[in-house]
């Protein structure tokens, strides 16, 4: 078991940070790697066409069926079925590629498709549903291109339509969307300072400070927006990473606790049980095979 948790960064020397391969020859490649929890820093779409692969996203088992879209936000741990049993199409682009403007980024930042904060979105698709398949074929025959001077551009307005078209039919299927307004703006703003800060910062009132609201209009933002306070959403975060440290690597409950700002292994193993009811060992053991 590693020391760490692997992070892959995106594929050195490719014209634009964007990627579309399929899913057999990633896994050919790449086998002994993705089948592993790692992290990227890049978003990950998937099409997966034939099989019924189980994809682990952050210790939640997807089971996934032929036409059905993932996406998966950069950052989360997952791993790849380890049968290889499947096939589809992967597409891969980092935010230097598709943030081409502020925008771009908030588009990016607010989307249904990475940044759901109840689940992760998946969409299944029929044979009517032609308009998203189009846009991957498109895709796939501008990347076949050679790299001119608009050539970036092309393959960002397709990613663009693949996400707004996928974002249309993800609400057409129905699922449990937060009301939009400042309510889940605050929300979204406190989640993205929190994902680059949890481990120093536990202050609630220093992220209120940071978005430039009062703490008590936090606290009713994110209330409204999933019904928890910004206290319990910092100890989920903190407690998400404990597990990952605790199953994904060999660190000691106690280097992962000081990694997590726990002074004392015990005030670690004491939140931890007051989250899930075990405490750290108990719940690496129960992932031992």
């Amino acid at each position: 078991m590693p020391e760490s948790i692997k992070t892959y960064d995106f594929k050195p020397g490719l014209s634009a940070e964007i990627e579309l391969a399929a899913i057999s020859a990633i896994f050919q490649q790449h086998q002994l790697n993705i089948i592993k929890p790692h992290r990227t820093d890049f978003y990950h779409i998937f099409w997966f066409t034939q099989g019924t692969p189980v994809h682990t996203v952050d210790f939640i088992p997807i089971t996934l069926k032929p036409s059905t879209l993932l996406f998966i936000n950069k950052n989360r741990v997952h791993f790849f079925d380890q049968t290889g049993n499947y096939d589809g199409w992967v597409l891969l682009f980092t935010d230097a590629f598709f943030a081409r403007n502020t925008q771009d980024a908030q588009f990016l930042r607010n989307t249904i498709l990475f940044h759901d904060l109840l689940e992760i979105p998946t969409i299944q698709l029929d044979e009517a549903q032609t308009d998203l398949t189009i846009i991957f074929q498109q895709m796939q025959h501008e990347l076949a291109e050679p790299n001119d001077p608009v050539h970036a551009s092309v393959l960002q307005n397709l990613v663009h339509n693949l996400l707004l078209l996928a974002d249309r039919e993800r609400r057409r299927q129905g699922f449990t969307e937060i009301k939009k307004g400042p309510d889940l703006d605050h929300t979204l703003h406190f989640t993205e300072l929190m994902e680059k800060q949890f481990i120093r910062l536990r202050s609630v009132n220093q992220y209120a400070q940071q978005i430039g609201i009062t703490e008590r209009r936090l606290q009713q933002a994110i209330a409204k927006s999933v019904g928890k306070t910004p206290k319990q959403l910092i100890e989920e975060r903190v407690l998400l990473e404990a597990k990952r440290l605790l199953v994904h690597t060999n660190q000691s409950i106690k280097e992962i606790g000081f990694m997590l700002g726990f002074d004392e292994p015990s005030n670690f193993s004491r939140f931890f049980r007051q989250q899930i009811g075990q405490t750290p060992a108990e719940f690496r053991k129960s992932f031992i095979v």
